[in-house]
């Protein structure tokens, strides 16, 4: 990923974050067959290996979990939002003329070495804590025990697991901050009031960064 210098995020913890409420990544995978880009819901842990272990599952019939070979390396991809950025919103545009259309995003790249887990019990509890997660937001959460048991064994059964070590985290945060202060806050605020606010209010963080910086 080409990442210029002022849109780069050096900051772990706000990857990590990125990645946890984020949960739907890309997977990238070049196996036997080829390209192949799978979008799985991944449960992370920061607290194992140097940068973090990515955990997910797949369909036994997909054929990912076969076409790549533990030890390979793969990329996950995780977007957290993004937004179209007029150049009209620029407060200098209207003085110099001098602005284009442009996309702004945050996103995180999870590059790693990948574990095919076929196993029943490792895949059991990684549901359990992605279930659990996920299910934590709801007014009376769903948990595994909801079912019949032999309803859960064999969907249990019907799936493979999938372990990322990831061995380097980088991130864009592409929030217009090559812009002047008063561009990068007019069109936060802009983006705000269309109730684009993950990354309007971003775009407004940012420019109180680039404002204390001076």
């Amino acid at each position: 990923m080409y990442i210029p210098a002022h849109f780069n995020e050096p900051n772990r913890d706000v990857l990590y974050d990125l990645i946890e409420n984020n949960a739907l990544g890309v997977l990238i995978t070049h196996g036997a067959s080829g390209l192949d880009a799978n979008h799985i819901p991944f449960e992370f842990d920061r607290s194992q290996g140097e940068c973090g272990t990515l955990r997910c599952h797949v369909a036994r019939n997909n054929p990912v979990w076969q076409d790549v070979a533990t030890g390979d390396d793969v990329l996950v991809v995780f977007r957290a939002a993004d937004a179209y950025i007029s150049p009209q919103w620029y407060p200098s545009k209207q003085e110099f003329h001098k602005q284009v259309p442009t996309w702004n995003y945050l996103v995180a790249h999870a590059h790693g070495r990948i574990t095919i887990h076929d196993d029943e019990r490792y895949v059991r509890r990684n549901v359990a804590k992605l279930t659990h997660r996920h299910e934590g937001r709801q007014p009376v959460p769903w948990k595994m025990g909801d079912a019949p048991r032999e309803f859960i064994d064999a969907m249990v059964k019907a799936i493979v697991g999938l372990e990322i070590e990831v061995t380097r985290l980088v991130g864009k945060v592409k929030l217009s901050q090559n812009k002047e202060l008063r561009d990068i806050r007019n069109a936060g605020e802009i983006l705000n009031a269309q109730g684009d606010h993950q990354i309007g209010e971003a775009m407004l963080a940012a420019a109180a960064r680039k404002s204390e910086q001076g």
